[in-house]
């Protein structure tokens, strides 16, 4: 980076976080090629339908399209004031033989809607190339832990056993509800097409002489030209900004979903069951050597919270657009739109990255387990003991006390004696000599491995088969 780079603001996403590709994909270069590729298409379908435009003309500009002259758009937008209108001038200069037909019956919209959902088309593949990753790796995880028993917990107080796997199946259902999301976003996304000023096709109805499939088959072969089989029937200017919000609304439901797994495996951190990857090298603390944060779980946390907040821009951009077309969208779209996507670029990159290399560590999440299963297996115990003549109130009521107890010791440091009390009680005698059997953990996780198992048959496999 030169110093002069220093001296002026960089967007995080852009300096830190997000990938290349996804850089590149909100870069000016690949924007301005997309325009080029806008105005060819739309001169490749005008010169097919019947337009008196030259082969050589089309020819001319596919030779420049890529060679972008930076400095004379510059210059053209100082003078005019007006983006698209620099680059037509731009690309006029290069192209002298097909400057009279570029942008032929075009507005200004036409160029940057379409390359805006060209550009987001092409960034919910990124996305969904990373998500699809995301969930391969935890199903991994998931698939190798599926019988590894762990302390289950609700309001963040021991509860009952689950497993390992299947806690990290709770993860990767919010990551397959995301992907299914997505889909279904992609299946149905459309282009604006060729809908003139104010979307009425009145431009285009007059270059074909009034002609009306002419100018309906323009719109249908400029946006397959484009990669899309849908047009908007109906538009303004613009394509409908509730796209928008509904693009960045799945962004924001991936994000919440990777911010719970993200806060979960802090708190697994905070217990040592778990922990995300650490390097040799890596500093916790500048001044506690010992510690080992969890950085990446909480970066994902932190950009979660950016990127889940980011609809709310759309919400109010599409419910403000006045009538057919207000410019009051777009600095925010600028800025809202692909900073949603490189933030959420960024978090499943570091999903991944994480889901990788979990380190779980047996010993603590069996400690833990051993600590709390005495409290688990006496709702087995007082049935067994009811079987044996005993007075189901009598028995709840007396492993209540001991139980109440035995917390309040485990709280002050005490070891948990709970069977030895059990045992020692002359109400449990009869029931007592069973307890060693009901002690096994793997008693206490009901269907967790079958349900690990379907889970990946049923709703991962076929995710990860399609790619």
């Amino acid at each position: 980076m030169k110093d002069s780079e220093f001296k002026k603001y960089q967007s995080p996403l852009s300096s830190r976080y997000s990938s290349p590709e996804m850089l590149y994909n909100f870069s000016d270069e690949y924007r301005f090629r997309t325009h080029r590729r806008i105005w060819i298409a739309l001169a490749e379908a005008e010169r097919e339908l019947g337009l008196d435009i030259k082969q050589k003309q089309i020819d001319e500009m596919k030779r420049r399209q890529d060679d972008i002259n930076y400095k004379v758009i510059a210059d053209w937008e100082a003078r005019t004031n007006h983006d698209i209108m620099a680059h037509i001038k731009a690309f006029g200069e290069q192209c002298p033989a097909a400057k009279p037909i570029i942008h032929l019956g075009a507005t200004s919209a036409l160029i940057t809607d379409n390359a805006d959902l060209i550009i987001y088309k092409n960034a919910l593949n990124i996305i969904e190339a990373k998500l699809v990753k995301a969930i391969k790796t935890l199903s991994e995880f998931a698939k190798k832990y599926q019988d590894l028993p762990c302390c289950g917990f609700t309001h963040f107080q021991p509860a009952l056993l689950t497993t390992v796997g299947k806690r990290a199946c709770l993860w990767l259902q919010d990551l397959v509800e995301d992907y299914k999301n997505l889909a279904h976003l992609k299946a149905n996304i459309k282009i604006l097409g060729a809908k003139g000023a104010i979307g009425t096709q009145a431009s285009f109805l007059s270059l074909f002489n009034g002609n009306h499939k002419k100018v309906d088959s323009l719109d249908k072969l400029f946006a397959a030209k484009l990669g899309f089989s849908k047009t908007y029937p109906i538009t303004g200017q613009v394509y409908p900004r509730k796209l928008d919000y509904q693009i960045l609304s799945l962004l924001s439901g991936i994000a919440q979903s990777a911010h719970k797994f993200s806060q979960d495996l802090r708190l697994l951190q905070g217990l040592g069951e778990l922990e995300e990857p650490f390097g040799k090298e890596q500093v916790g603390s500048s001044a506690m050597p010992y510690k080992r944060n969890p950085v990446m779980s909480e970066r994902i946390t932190s950009l979660s919270r950016f990127v889940i907040l980011l609809p709310n821009n759309m919400a109010f951009t599409h419910a403000g657009q006045w009538l057919e077309r207000s410019l009051d969208d777009s600095a925010n779209r600028r800025i809202s739109i692909p900073e949603s996507f490189l933030g959420t670029d960024a978090i499943l990159k570091y999903y991944d990255r994480i889901a990788a290399d979990i380190t779980v560590y047996h010993n603590a999440i069996k400690k833990r387990v051993d600590t709390e299963l005495p409290f688990m297996v006496t709702e087995e115990l007082i049935m067994r003991a009811v079987q044996l003549g005993g007075d189901r109130q009598e028995l709840h009521q007396r492993i209540r006390q001991h139980s109440m107890e035995v917390i309040n010791n485990i709280k002050h440091g005490k070891e948990n004696d709970l069977i030895r009390r059990i045992e020692s009680d002359i109400i449990f005698a009869e029931a007592a000599p069973f307890l060693k059997d009901m002690l096994v953990p793997d008693k206490y996780i009901g269907m967790s491995v079958i349900q690990v198992q379907n889970f990946l048959k049923t709703e991962v496999a076929p995710i990860i088969k399609r790619q």
